[in-house]
């Protein structure tokens, strides 16, 4: 499953929608989205307007692939549980926010941290979704939690070799 969340923000995103309720319609993989201010009303995927917090996060934990807007708070939750979102900023130029921030702010999560994967031009989402395990793998994408225990597990080693 797919899921998509374009977060609160009181202006449409259709682009992102209407693109990925016509992706639905030609695949067999279910597509549930987070409208929120969107005009478009999809056709093929299941949707509502706004989700209370608790459906997201299960939603966003049986997902596939997680697709969020480019707002921190919606691409924070899926790394939190160990998800590497696809993200599709906001762009001023098809009256989806006031400006640019959220196409600036995700390429530098994406550069600095390497832990989302951005989509700007919409065309290309469908070659992201087709080989998104491969784009995760080879960026090196891990989990939180992974990291965690993958830190953990050298600290401990380390602790053991100082005592022989």
């Amino acid at each position: 499953m797919i899921f998509v969340t374009v977060g609160t923000h009181e202006q449409q995103f259709n682009r992102l929608i209407k693109y990925m309720d016509d992706w639905a319609c030609t695949h067999t993989e279910k597509v549930i989205m987070q409208t929120g201010f969107s005009t478009y009303k999809p056709k093929h995927a299941e949707w509502k307007k706004l989700y209370p917090y608790s459906e997201i996060v299960n939603k966003i934990n049986e997902a596939r692939i997680v697709i969020t807007h480019g707002g921190p708070s919606s691409f924070i939750m899926p790394l939190q549980i160990g998800k590497t979102p696809i993200v599709v900023p906001r762009q001023y130029k098809y009256d989806e926010h006031v400006n640019n921030h959220q196409v600036k702010f995700a390429r530098e999560v994406e550069k600095r941290m390497g832990t989302i994967i951005v989509v700007e031009d919409i065309n290309d989402l469908e070659k992201v979704i087709n080989h998104y395990d491969q784009i995760r793998l080879k960026e090196g994408q891990t989990s939180n939690n992974a990291q965690f225990c993958a830190r953990f597990e050298k600290i401990v080693g380390d602790i053991f070799k100082e005592r022989k």
